[in-house]
């Protein structure tokens, strides 16, 4: 099974990361970062770089698809090359994903039309846009389209579709061997629950980030 996982100019590193040490630990898969051209690309912080070791071209049939998101994303939204590698993926792959706002990546490629599919809270609107319906969950599941919310639910997304593809016992292993037991600090990770000026101060500047 391959496994592919995009990246783009400023695409956020946990969307990426955290599927790619989740779901990349199928049992003799192949992950594979790919990008536009090979070579590094730059995260949203500037000072993350991962290697796409192949370029969409040379990756015409991965398995499963991983699209991440990040501030890059309203760059890719027009982006004819990216695009329709997803769409032409998209007719042979056994699952498409997506972390964060790389859903708005899916819908600009005409893939989540008719679906329910989630994003980051900040871009559930955008999601109608493309004909989606959106909702809130962490991680939704529409047919063989696979969509999380914010940044970190990607790590929730990896093992949910690891336990559909490789069973309960092994989701559960890898989640044991990567110690994922989210104890924050803070109770402030969903609008429903941060406090009410900081939801309002992110909503404001919003419209200065999303497509």
């Amino acid at each position: 099974m391959q496994i592919a996982i995009v990246l783009f100019d400023r695409f956020t590193g946990l969307d990426a990361v955290g599927p790619y040490e989740t779901l990349g630990r199928l049992p003799d898969a192949e992950t594979v970062f790919v990008a536009e051209r090979t070579g590094p690309v730059r995260s949203d912080t500037g000072n993350l770089a991962i290697t796409a070791d192949k370029s969409l071209a040379e990756v015409p049939r991965p398995d499963v698809v991983v699209v991440p998101g990040g501030p890059g994303q309203t760059a890719q939204m027009e982006n004819a090359t990216l695009l329709d590698w997803l769409r032409t993926t998209d007719t042979t792959s056994a699952w498409t994903t997506s972390v964060c706002t790389g859903s708005l990546l899916l819908g600009a490629a005409g893939l989540l039309d008719g679906r329910r599919a989630t994003s980051h809270w900040l871009a559930l609107d955008v999601l109608k846009r493309f004909g989606a319906e959106p909702t809130g969950e962490r991680v939704v599941f529409d047919g063989k389209y696979v969509t999380a919310a914010g940044v970190s639910s990607g790590i929730d997304m990896g093992l949910t579709l690891l336990g559909r593809i490789a069973g309960d016992g092994h989701a559960q292993a890898v989640q044991l061997l990567t110690e994922y037991d989210p104890q924050p600090p803070y109770d402030a990770g969903a609008p429903h629950k941060a406090p009410a000026h900081l939801v309002e101060e992110f909503r404001a500047k919003s419209r200065f980030l999303l497509a």
